[in-house]
């Protein structure tokens, strides 16, 4: 089981507050990107300790970057991602700022996502690729993205962890709130990126959800056991949606099977503790604690008063 996950984060200039350090947008250079000195310390730190990097790039929001790491086994994948989100964070110290994987840190601006590269191989060979498919798909892969399709809803709470983390996922910010899969689409929640002729071994799926804020090694398990049931079970992979889905209205999704991902953290928790499917990839030790700890999370948030209310309705009520 192959992982390549795409993490973003911020640059702040410090961790008190959420002053960006530009007003950079996606793929801008210097001068407008400031965060490139930074992005360049961390890939040699990164190299020099043996883990391989592929990109390097601003994001759309201000002081958003993203490096990706080169795929990798699910669980020296998921040491590598622990180790990067540290050097990314200790690099940023050692230039004075502060760096966050916090999914949404900005009112108003995209939040951070960690979308995850996935393909599994028998041997040297490509399990997902087909020559022969419209999509060069295998049926494998066809029922892998079933398998995470269905079970989307149940390991959000895993791979979205964070009453923050569905701060993120709404409308209108690139980041996929509806469950589905395409192909060229960036709306859907599962991209499967185009074939290139004599490039086998890349074939792969994007599922496109998941923030870098997540625990890698629970989150790359339920994945791969989200996928492995559809394959187990034989899933039936629905028709790709190319069509923009955030324009949509509910008719129309509904009328192509568009299912939503839990709207908060609470949603997703109550979809996970019914999940056999979750229960049993964490094992029952794993999964009581992770449930118990996400209601304490949730208690503590939802019996919060914000500045929002305060501001809202302290004056009128």
């Amino acid at each position: 089981f192959y992982v390549g996950p795409e993490l973003e984060y911020f640059y702040f200039k410090d961790n008190c507050s959420t002053e960006v350090l530009d007003l950079a947008g996606y793929f801008d250079a210097r001068p407008v990107d400031v965060g490139s000195d930074l992005r360049r310390d961390t890939i040699f730190a990164l190299q020099s300790m043996g883990i391989q990097v592929e990109y390097s790039h601003h994001e759309v929001a201000p002081s958003q970057h993203e490096i990706d790491l080169r795929y990798d086994e699910a669980l020296r994948m998921a040491d590598k991602t622990m180790t990067y989100r540290l050097v990314v964070k200790e690099i940023a110290n050692q230039h004075g700022c502060h760096a966050s994987f916090m999914p949404k840190p900005i009112f108003g601006q995209n939040g951070s996502g960690m979308h995850v590269h996935q393909s599994l191989f028998q041997g040297d060979r490509n399990a997902f690729h087909d020559p022969k498919d419209r999509y060069h798909l295998s049926g494998m892969a066809k029922h892998y993205i079933a398998g995470l399709l269905r079970h989307a809803p149940e390991i959000a709470a895993v791979t979205n962890q964070w009453v923050n983390s569905y701060k993120r996922l709404v409308p209108g910010y690139e980041a996929p709130v509806y469950v589905s899969w395409a192909r060229r689409n960036r709306s859907a929640m599962i991209r499967v990126p185009m074939y290139k002729p004599g490039k086998e071994k890349a074939t792969r799926i994007e599922f496109r959800s998941p923030d870098p804020a997540c625990n890698p090694y629970l989150a790359f398990s339920v994945m791969l056991g989200a996928g492995m049931e559809g394959i187990e079970r034989k899933y039936d992979l629905p028709d790709p949606i190319e069509e923009d889905i955030f324009e949509m209205n509910p008719a129309e999704r509904k009328a192509h099977g568009i299912a939503d991902l839990p709207g908060n953290l609470y949603a997703a928790i109550i979809e996970a503790e019914k999940s056999e499917l979750v229960r049993r990839v964490l094992g029952d030790h794993v999964f009581t604690k992770f449930i118990e700890n996400k209601k304490i999370e949730w208690d503590a948030y939802r019996t919060h008063v914000s500045q929002f209310e305060i501001s809202r309705y302290l004056p009128k009520l």
